[in-house]
């Protein structure tokens, strides 16, 4: 036996272990014979990500492709209230970088982080994004599946004047390896919701460790505003790995050179070894752009800015493709 076969049969151990582990959390599976998604379900008891960072719905521990995987666990340590123990496409709201109604709440009072509820403020000098928070309202979820797709819905009552109904439908297109979040956001509450909403991909093409092999496209010139370090560069409109990252490296930067139309947002992450891409984007414009990446994940996180009047609502969509690259 190699020392290659003994690899294999390890990590397919692994892959089996993680499989019946995830099998004692709330899941979906869909499927529209082209894509097969494992989404990861809301429960306040039994749900595996019970955090106060990241909405509860849509996340997806795997998508599979022509027997490729683009999403997984690549996190060491799981806990179901860490901040970041999660998967797949997953969005977080923040209003001038805080929960919505942070800073006007007293300690003892709630603010709203919407896809997740109302959190109790304690006595603290800021807001912490990494911190979890109590929940004091958890709103109401109610999740309607088909063969090809999962709706979420959640309602949070009252909260300082802030209410909505927000509304995710994870889609897979008839026959097509492509996927669409649709997202609405109707404003039920008193006061205007003005938020910004992220989404953070975590990809992980067939697991494959960030490094030259990965490119990261746009349709402009890419900016980095951080010091990468000599881990990374932008070459144009690329943006790539100049080494492998090892345990403990991490690249981190804002970017700039997006204008102000939805077709800037359009962004490909793409594996030469593994063979294989996805491209997304939206009918939204980007308003600000981050890269974040560790070695066990790549990503680029685009933000849409919302703002929507009591008994108004706002809807966007993100679509995903994925491809096999020429041989």
């Amino acid at each position: 036996m190699t020392a290659t076969t003994i690899l294999l049969l390890a990590s397919g151990s692994l892959t089996l272990a993680f499989a019946a582990a995830l099998a004692a959390y709330p899941e979906a599976r869909i499927s529209n014979g082209t894509l097969q998604v494992d989404l990861l379900l809301p429960d306040a008891q039994n749900g595996y990500y019970r955090g106060t960072r990241f909405d509860w719905s849509g996340a997806i521990s795997s998508l599979q492709f022509k027997g490729h995987e683009y999403f997984g666990k690549w996190f060491d340590r799981y806990d179901p209230k860490i901040h970041d123990a999660i998967m797949g496409p997953v969005e977080e709201f923040l209003s001038n970088g805080m929960g919505l109604g942070y800073e006007e709440a007293k300690p003892g009072e709630s603010f709203v982080k919407i896809g997740v509820g109302a959190l109790r403020k304690p006595e603290e000098p800021a807001f912490r994004q990494f911190a979890t928070y109590d929940i004091t309202d958890g709103g109401k979820w109610t999740i309607n599946k088909g063969p090809d797709f999962v709706e979420f819905t959640h309602e949070l009552s009252d909260t300082l004047g802030y209410a909505y109904v927000y509304k995710k439908t994870v889609r897979l297109a008839p026959g097509k390896p492509e996927m669409v979040l649709e997202h609405s956001l109707r404003n039920t509450g008193k006061k205007p919701i003005s938020t910004s909403v992220y989404e953070h991909n975590f990809y992980m093409l067939d697991h494959q460790p960030a490094g030259p092999d990965y490119s990261v496209r746009f349709p402009f010139e890419v900016r980095p505003q951080a010091d990468l370090r000599g881990l990374a560069e932008a070459r144009g409109k690329e943006f790539t790995y100049l080494k492998e990252l090892q345990e403990g490296q991490h690249v981190f930067t804002a970017m700039d050179g997006f204008g102000e139309t939805a077709r800037d947002y359009d962004i490909r992450v793409e594996n030469r070894k593994a063979g294989i891409g996805v491209r997304q984007t939206s009918n939204r414009p980007m308003a600000k752009l981050v890269f974040w990446s560790i070695r066990t994940t790549v990503c680029p996180e685009a933000f849409i800015d919302l703002r929507v009047e009591p008994g108004q609502e706002a809807k966007w969509r993100i679509n995903y493709e994925f491809y096999t690259l020429p041989q």
